[in-house]
C-alpha cells in the first residue's frame, strides 16, 4: 500500500487523532462519522459513539449512509429513544465532543447547514438543521470537520443554522449556552481554533504540503495566523491502512445494497 495520501484522507486522520480513549462522541454523518470510527479503530477502541438516532455505543462495521442506517442499531449497545439522546445525554452535558460538518462557516465558527443564497428562493436547499444546533449548544465541545474554500468559509453566512461564537468575544457565555462551542476546526489544509479573547477562529496548524499564503487565500475573510504554527504530522502507514480498509468495506457493502434494492 502507498503511504502517499489524499487531502480528504489527511483531514480524516488529523480530525480522529482529536478524539481520545473513552470519550463520548455526538456523531455527524459524512467526515465526522469517518474520523469517529477511525479513532475507534485504531487508538480510541473504548469511544462511546452516539448517533442522533438514539444509538448509543454503536460500533459499525461500514460508515452509515445516514442516523437511520440500520447498521448503527445492529452494532449498538443499545438503542434509545430521541428525547433521551437529548434530554439526558446532551442536554445535560454528558457529551464530550460534538463532531459536525457543514456547507458555511464564519469567522467566529457559526455553522450553516440550511441554504445557500436568500433563504426565500435559495439557489441549493442543503440538509437542514437537524440535531446540529443543539449539538453545538450542549455538548461540551464542538469539533467542526469541513473543506477550505471561499465558498465555505464565508465573511457572513447565507443563514445560521448552528451556534458557534455568535457575534464573538463572551457573547455566547452572556446568553447562557453551557457548551463551550467549537474548539477545534479540522479542515483539508490545516487547524484552526479560536481566539481566547475575540473567538475569532487562528490559523494554528498546516498541513506539510500547504502554506499559509494557500489557506489564507481559501478564507473568506482576513485569517488571523497564530505566531507560531505546527506542522501536523502525515498519516501513518497503519492510519492509512485501516482508514483505506474502512472505506473500502463501506463502498462494497452500499453498492451491494444498491444492486439489491
Amino acid at each position: 500500500m502507498s503511504d502517499t495520501y489524499t487531502a480528504d484522507e489527511m483531514m480524516t486522520v488529523a480530525a480522529a487523532r482529536l478524539l481520545w480513549p473513552g470519550c463520548v462522541c455526538f456523531v455527524g454523518i459524512g467526515v465526522p462519522s469517518a474520523a469517529a470510527n477511525l479513532a475507534r479503530l485504531t487508538h480510541a477502541p473504548d469511544i462511546v459513539l452516539i448517533y442522533e438516532s438514539g444509538t448509543i455505543g454503536t460500533k459499525p462495521h461500514v460508515l452509515p449512509l445516514s442516523i437511520g442506517d440500520g447498521e448503527l442499531a445492529e452494532t449498538a449497545t443499545v438503542v434509545v429513544p430521541l428525547p433521551e439522546i437529548f434530554s439526558y445525554w446532551l442536554q445535560a452535558g454528558r457529551v464530550d465532543v460534538g463532531f459536525l460538518g457543514a456547507a458555511q462557516m464564519d469567522r467566529h465558527g457559526n455553522l450553516n447547514t440550511t441554504i445557500v443564497g436568500d433563504y426565500a428562493q435559495p439557489k441549493t436547499r442543503l440538509p437542514g438543521a437537524g440535531g446540529a444546533p443543539e449539538i453545538a449548544c450542549h455538548a461540551r465541545q464542538t469539533f467542526v470537520v469541513l473543506k477550505q474554500s471561499p465558498r465555505s468559509f464565508v465573511e457572513r453566512l447565507d443563514f445560521r443554522t448552528s451556534a458557534g461564537f455568535l457575534g464573538g468575544g463572551g457573547e455566547r457565555e452572556t446568553l447562557g449556552v453551557s457548551g463551550a462551542g467549537p474548539q477545534v476546526v479540522i479542515t483539508d489544509m490545516g487547524v484552526l481554533k479560536p481566539d481566547p479573547v475575540t473567538r475569532e477562529l487562528t490559523l494554528t496548524a498546516r498541513y506539510a504540503s500547504i502554506s499559509i499564503e494557500q489557506i489564507k487565500a481559501a478564507t473568506g475573510w482576513p485569517l488571523k495566523v497564530a505566531d507560531q504554527i505546527d506542522v501536523v504530522p502525515p498519516p501513518a502507514h497503519a492510519e492509512l491502512a485501516v482508514l483505506r480498509d474502512l472505506n473500502e468495506r463501506t463502498r462494497r457493502a452500499h453498492a451491494q445494497a444498491w444492486a439489491a434494492a
